[in-house]
């Protein structure tokens, strides 16, 4: 297994770049973004440009995420994680935090540097309003590089995810390559839903308020091979 997480998803896309390597649905908005490996990786290099060469962020680096399951979500981790940051989920004193609009609340709890609000809209739509003290991710980053080049070996946290993530891809039973569906209210750790998946090569279909009536024919739909229970 590689031994960085930038490593691990390379070679997940590595195969294939062009297949849908993460297509989000929410179905309380109706909203559905489907993402191919190439498509990722350029938000993922924006977000790591960003950090590393607009923010001025050393390897180590703590970073706050305070974000749902979600498609920019995974671009937001996956860049950190490029920069060798060392992102965490609880308040504290950080460098840099990433909030969903709607826990702006709970970010004042937080002491950062730099704070970026994301909207989480369909289409990447930027926020309506910025809040003060606050950037619009989406569109400051969208102004960085479709590429970058990660530092070699792994970041400060990426044996210890990646050793979680491999426990669950073996007990949630993820084969390698599968497409797999995961209703984001059941799997909100980003270890299930992102990293597991990544470390088997698989693809993701991740469902938001999932109305379970739409399940069988969006398995059909989107060829998915595996469930999570």
């Amino acid at each position: 297994m590689a031994d960085n997480i930038a490593r691990v998803f390379a070679d997940a896309i590595a195969t294939d770049p062009t297949r849908p390597l993460l297509t989000w649905y929410d179905d309380a908005s109706g909203d559905r973004t489907e993402l191919s490996g190439t498509t990722l990786a350029n938000w993922v290099a924006k977000t790591a440009n960003l950090l590393v060469d607009e923010v001025g962020l050393a390897a180590g680096t703590p970073a706050g995420v305070l974000l749902p399951p979600h498609w920019q979500t995974a671009a937001v981790l996956l860049g950190c994680w490029s920069a060798k940051l060392n992102v965490v989920d609880t308040p504290g004193d950080v460098d840099v935090l990433f909030a969903a609009a709607d826990r702006l609340d709970e970010a004042q709890s937080w002491s950062a540097d730099e704070r970026y609000a994301l909207a989480l809209a369909p289409l990447a739509a930027p926020l309506r309003q910025v809040p003060p003290g606050f950037a619009d991710y989406v569109v400051e980053v969208r102004r960085h590089g479709d590429h970058f080049t990660p530092q070699p070996g792994p970041g400060p946290a990426d044996a210890r995810l990646l050793t979680r993530a491999e426990a669950r891809a073996a007990e949630l039973g993820i084969e390698p390559g599968a497409r797999v569906l995961v209703d984001a209210t059941r799997h909100p750790d980003p270890v299930d839903w992102l990293l597991a998946p990544l470390t088997r090569a698989a693809t993701v279909v991740l469902c938001a308020n999932l109305d379970k009536a739409r399940l069988p024919s969006r398995q059909a739909t989107e060829k998915v091979t595996q469930t999570l229970p």
